[in-house]
């Protein structure tokens, strides 16, 4: 029997797919039963040192729809890391405080050493420019929603594929689904080698394009992210790409893609997505946004024992 009692989210490479698929089994029956009170008495603590907005909040919701409490904080200038404070003395002191903690951090490790220093369970809220497990369940429910499964399909990945840790993280979960990837970006915004190592061990069919018209006739998910500005090392470096890839209502009726396609995005978009596309069939990613509500329900209380 498939447990996540107690069980640290750092990376989506720490579960197994039987582990995956319960968990998206759990987050439909969060999203069609109700279970208001099985975290009562529960403490969530959301240490945000970067912004958010749909992850910390619906953390921040799901708890309190269980039935639990949340405390913490969304702005560094408010803790005592400006005092000098290491993060390791900060989340031994707030251990004492709740029963969960979900973490983001501008530093890739974070929440590893986070939960190396600590006695309750940690949740990577996003650790720099590396992974972003609880987003890529939410990408999987959403596409499993949309598409009646997971198994044999086609997914382009679009912009920025070095800096986008949702990116990374799904692509890792989908080698588990027989999936073949398109990574389309410009050169300078690829793939990490070592992400692109990973499912080449693991026998991903995968292509490497510039322009998503050398695959859009193909896709079944389009999951496009925006060029992360607060990433970029030098200003200079960002102006070159800023705004490399725009998607628009026009660019969707040009292109040749599959009447079924479904446009992902994380959140938030900058101008790699106009507003237009909002009313097509296309688009999914307001769906996707609310499906966070569900998915990290079904983490919380799996992780803290209330179901099975």
């Amino acid at each position: 029997m498939i447990s996540l009692n107690d069980k640290d989210i750092i990376s989506i490479l720490d579960f197994t797919k039987e582990e995956i698929l319960y968990v998206l089994e759990m987050s439909g029956r969060m999203e069609n039963e109700d279970y208001p009170d099985i975290l009562r008495g529960k403490i969530l603590a959301n240490l945000f040192f970067e912004p958010s907005t749909r992850t910390r909040l619906s953390f921040d919701a799901a708890m309190k729809r269980l039935g639990g409490q949340v405390i913490g904080f969304d702005e560094l200038g408010t803790t005592s890391t400006v005092k000098g404070e290491s993060l390791r003395d900060s989340v031994k002191i707030i251990e004492g405080y709740c029963d969960i903690i979900v973490l983001r951090h501008f530093l890739e490790g974070a929440s590893r050493l986070t939960a190396d220093s600590v006695g309750i369970p940690v949740i990577n809220a996003g650790d720099g420019a590396s992974q972003h497990p609880t987003q890529t369940f939410v990408d999987l429910y959403t596409i499993m929603k949309a598409k009646g499964g997971i198994e044999n399909l086609s997914i382009g990945f679009l912009g920025d594929l070095k800096y986008g840790r949702t990116a990374h993280s799904l692509a890792y979960a989908l080698a588990h689904f027989n999936t073949d990837m398109s990574f389309i970006s410009p050169p300078s915004l690829r793939m990490p080698k070592d992400y692109i190592e990973e499912l080449a061990i693991r026998n991903v069919s995968y292509k490497e394009v510039e322009s998503i018209t050398e695959v859009s006739n193909k896709l079944d998910i389009l999951y496009c992210t925006r060029i992360q500005k607060e990433r970029f090392a030098e200003p200079v470096e960002y102006e070159k790409v800023k705004g490399l890839y725009k998607l628009s209502k026009s660019v969707m009726d040009e292109l040749k893609v599959k009447d079924d396609l479904k446009i992902l995005h994380p959140l938030p978009r900058v101008d790699e997505m106009d507003e237009s596309l909002d009313a097509t069939e296309y688009a999914m990613y307001f769906q996707q946004a609310h499906s966070g509500i569900p998915v990290r329900k079904a983490l919380l209380a799996s992780i803290l024992g209330a179901i099975q």
